[in-house]
């Protein structure tokens, strides 16, 4: 998405798969600059659950990752690109409660099968590409303010 506003912010963040002691770092340092630089706070949960769950599916699934997250004044983009066995349908994997996560992931909370839904569910903008056996890239936009129409 092309934008006519001044970037404010980029940040980038390496993931590591299975990385369950830095799970969700990158997306609470999001989260503060969002804060910092007064974005409104539903807009901010949006952003935040998001970013959330596109970073725990790296470090659930993949061996590796990167999160970048461009900040303008009026939308952020965030877009992760992980290294790992891909999806082999993506629509069976966009269903609420379907997941690939193993028992011990499940035993820890996590792999409920919502994190694609929950993605598309708080985002203005949502694609998803992804080739089995090299990986999957995740863009993501959300509108800083509702009325905002998000181009293609």
């Amino acid at each position: 998405m092309e934008s006519l506003n001044t970037q404010v912010i980029v940040l980038n963040f390496e993931l590591k798969g299975s990385d369950f002691e830095a799970a969700g770092e990158a997306s609470s340092k999001i989260k503060l600059v969002l804060q910092q630089i007064g974005i409104r706070s539903d807009v901010i949960r949006r952003i935040a659950i998001s970013a959330y769950e596109a970073e725990m599916n790296v470090i659930i699934h993949a061996y590796r990752g990167k999160m970048k997250a461009e900040i303008f004044s009026d939308h952020t983009k965030i877009t992760l690109k992980d290294e790992g066995p891909g999806i082999s349908d993506i629509k069976l994997a966009m269903q609420e409660g379907y997941s690939t996560a193993p028992d011990y992931i499940r035993e820890m909370g996590f792999g409920a099968g919502m994190g694609l839904p929950n993605m598309v569910r708080c985002t203005d903008k949502f694609d998803i590409e992804s080739s089995v056996g090299i990986g999957t890239t995740i863009s993501m936009t959300v509108c800083h303010n509702p009325l905002t129409i998000v181009g293609q």
